[in-house]
């Protein structure tokens, strides 16, 4: 049974480690093709950039004297390991494993950043007037790859558990 069991989480960490991959292949991309800070425009409200986030979500603790990089890097690390038993132990949850899954693939993506180069790379840059007064001149916080794959796990999960509670409440 166990051996089953396991076997059903291999498809979600193919998931997980697709999106590893991709993420850091177009980051490796970045990094040879553009310097910090470099620009190309793509569309009127989108630009790829090369950006250095030493911080988290939004640069949350970018200016802090160095000790983040190994915090959220042991967060990182934490919550991959928490996610492979929570994936083993309910592999045939398929939204439950596929947020999961997502989830993996981007914080391995962020942490292997944090250790190969002390910062995570971004490059993707949106830009629209309504938000400037929100965020400097519009733009919307540079993000990447494994930012994107963690959002979207994230929004899964919320829609995972509205699911389940609905089924909860149906009578039998």
């Amino acid at each position: 049974m166990q051996a089953q069991r396991n076997s059903h989480i291999w498809p979600w960490l193919g998931l997980a480690a697709a999106i590893l991959v991709a993420d850091q292949v177009i980051k490796q991309w970045i990094v040879a093709v553009y310097q910090l800070g470099d620009s190309t425009f793509v569309t009127s409200f989108f630009n790829i950039v090369r950006v250095h986030n030493s911080g988290a979500a939004f640069s949350f603790l970018a200016g802090a004297s160095g000790w983040q990089r190994w915090f959220f890097t042991a967060v990182g690390v934490g919550a991959s390991v928490f996610i492979v038993w929570m994936l083993r132990s309910h592999p045939g949850q398929k939204l439950f494993a596929f947020a999961l899954a997502c989830i993996l693939g981007g914080a391995l993506g962020n942490v292997i950043d944090r250790l190969w180069h002390s910062y995570v790379v971004d490059y993707l840059d949106f830009h629209w007037p309504f938000l400037a007064g929100l965020f400097p001149g519009g733009h919307f916080p540079s993000f990447n790859l494994a930012d994107i794959a963690i959002s979207v796990g994230a929004v899964a999960l919320i829609l995972d558990e509205i699911l389940r509670v609905r089924r909860s409440r149906r009578p039998s």
